[in-house]
């Protein structure tokens, strides 16, 4: 494989973390809350957090096309670190701009 398609792949997993790590955020009523000023019905919840989940399989699955088993896991494993903390610092910093992953929310959530 070429090094820019590697390079491709592993940017791909990257934003496939952080998009899995917020959307596993958003899931969270207290976070869900610091974006939209109210909660997410259960409905929602449970779709962000299926979304999230694929999303860091995915991520796992394209640093596993990139690399052989143990670099690819180690890969994964500081992409979600990095992932998780640009989620977190954005949710103290700017928690709307998260808004962003959930594009099909334009107005807001519904009440539980």
């Amino acid at each position: 494989m070429h090094e820019s398609a590697s390079a491709l792949l592993l940017l791909a997993a990257l934003v496939a973390s952080v998009a899995g790590m917020g959307w596993l955020a958003l899931s969270m009523p207290v976070h869900a809350q610091q974006v939209w000023s109210a909660p997410l019905a259960a409905p929602a919840r449970r779709a962000l957090k299926v979304a999230g989940a694929v999303a860091l399989a995915v991520a796992l699955g394209l640093c596993l096309a990139v690399d052989h088993a143990t670099m690819a896991s180690l890969v994964w494993v500081m992409g979600l670190t990095a992932a998780a903390a640009s989620v977190a610092m954005t949710l103290a910093w700017r928690p709307r701009w998260l808004r962003l992953l959930v594009p099909w929310m334009r107005s807001g959530p519904t009440r539980p």
